[in-house]
């Protein structure tokens, strides 16, 4: 029976799974990281919270302490980020790459800080969807889905064009 993956006739990917087994538990572990962070984000200041939960179309942006929000902010998305961080090194070992995606999320974290406080301060509740998806952005770890995939298709594609 052939392997789904390679299409070798023998048990040849599950002796690359147990190659890299190190690697999958701390990439596992690194997971149940970023799980943890979201579990306990009431620990986190966010009064938005509460707001994205309920009929916030029809709401006036609660009440918030700036300084505070920006820390809390700050806080989970270094905390998101440094996680994401290792795990891009576990999964592609090239230091290079995880120096690139770090600079890439201080970038982004600095985009998306300054226009969320834009939003806040600047815009009615007429932008509160677009406040919504920019908060996502700096609470979860979406990067992370999106450089994984991009990261590992430029890897195969050097790989591709080296053996050319």
């Amino acid at each position: 029976m052939d392997c789904g993956f390679c299409g070798s006739k023998n048990f040849h990917c599950m002796q690359k799974l147990l190659n890299y087994k190190k690697e999958i538990g701390f990439s596992i572990l690194l997971v149940f990281l970023l799980a943890l962070v979201r579990s306990f984000e009431e620990l986190f200041y966010d009064p938005f919270l509460e707001y994205f939960k309920s009929d916030y179309m029809k709401l006036a942006f609660p009440e918030y302490d700036s300084l505070k929000l920006f820390f809390s902010l700050f806080l989970r998305y270094v905390l998101n980020s440094l996680i994401s961080l290792a795990i891009i090194q576990v999964l592609f070992k090239d230091f290079t790459l995880t120096k690139f995606a770090g600079i890439l999320y201080l970038i982004f974290f600095l985009i998306l800080i300054l226009v969320f406080f834009s939003i806040l301060n600047f815009s009615d509740e007429d932008n509160n969807l677009m406040l919504f998806y920019v908060r996502r952005f700096l609470i979860q770890p979406l990067f992370l889905l999106l450089f994984v995939p991009a990261f590992y298709y430029q890897d195969k594609i050097s790989k591709k064009n080296n053996n050319s």
